[in-house]
């Protein structure tokens, strides 16, 4: 079942009554059935969320969404019982060998540097290298084919002098946002598969809660940064308006591709994080990554 996602950036109190997600603002009041709810992003100083209902979110595997003073993601809810054979599963990834993790890596490089050779292919309507980058990718990524990949691709990407910075200028605040939903977006898959985020395949900072989330988003980030190419085409501003912000949580439910079916981002994000789940029992060699296009 595909789930909703809902934005809250005004004053709003949030309750619960008979399994009803209430949110009343100061012109409305609507009722939402929790199991319809993926995603709850608040963005407002002013939002008043009861315990209940706090829990009942969590409860159902709704990822809560904590947005700073500068409108972006900045933490997270997430359910710590998400699966019924947990303790197990944090077993099998805790003791999971060294050259499988490398192994893993390497799959999700080659899988994020296809995806942008793809996409600068669309943007451009030039053909690129990136297959060739992505052919010459080792095991645990040795000689950071990566950021060979990510310079040539930026350098590409837009019609202007652009550094790509977590912290830097236009259009980087709307990256950041598409990308911190994503992330959220696969934290929450990983630990619906019974994962542990903290654990990476990769990333090793032990400052970082979501080093899985961060490592497995890597092949999923062009989506986001196609959706901002189109939005720097359709509007003028450089603001993280109501519009910008409700366009990137549709990104969530954008048509990816298996070889046997479509599937909505946020189910394939799913079924990415079962196969990564099969990997560390030995049942799978590879993730399952989705193409993004078809």
């Amino acid at each position: 079942m595909l789930k909703r996602s809902i934005l809250l950036e005004n004053k709003t109190s949030v309750h619960t009554k008979n399994l009803q997600l209430v949110v009343k603002t100061e012109v409305v009041e609507k009722s939402i059935p929790i199991e319809d709810l993926g995603f709850v992003v608040i963005d407002h100083p002013e939002v008043y969320l009861s315990m209940p209902a706090l829990n009942l979110l969590v409860e159902h595997q709704v990822a809560v969404i904590f947005c700073n003073q500068n409108h972006l993601p900045n933490g997270m809810l997430l359910n710590l019982n998400s699966h019924h054979i947990q303790q197990e599963i944090f077993k099998n990834q805790i003791e999971a060998s060294v050259p499988l993790k490398k192994q893993l890596w390497q799959q999700t490089v080659v899988e994020k540097i296809q995806n942008q050779g793809k996409l600068l292919q669309k943007i451009t309507a030039q053909k690129n290298a990136f297959d060739f980058l992505a052919s010459k990718v080792l095991s645990g990524d040795s000689s950071n084919m990566e950021g060979v990949a990510a310079n040539q691709y930026w350098k590409a990407f837009f019609d202007m002098p652009f550094k790509r910075e977590r912290f830097g200028n236009y259009p980087n605040n709307f990256l950041n946002y598409g990308y911190a939903i994503l992330r959220a977006a696969t934290a929450r898959a990983l630990s619906g598969s019974g994962l542990l985020n903290t654990l990476g395949i990769h990333h090793k900072s032990k400052y970082n809660a979501f080093a899985l989330a961060d490592d497995i988003m890597e092949p999923f980030r062009p989506l986001v940064d196609e959706l901002v190419y189109q939005q720097m085409q359709q509007y003028e501003t450089q603001e993280l308006n109501t519009t910008i912000k409700a366009e990137m949580l549709q990104l969530l439910t954008r048509t990816v591709y298996f070889k046997e079916e479509k599937s909505p981002l946020m189910v394939a994000l799913q079924k990415t994080a079962s196969s990564l789940q099969q990997c560390y029992t030995g049942q799978r060699k590879k993730i399952k990554y989705p193409a993004l296009w078809n």
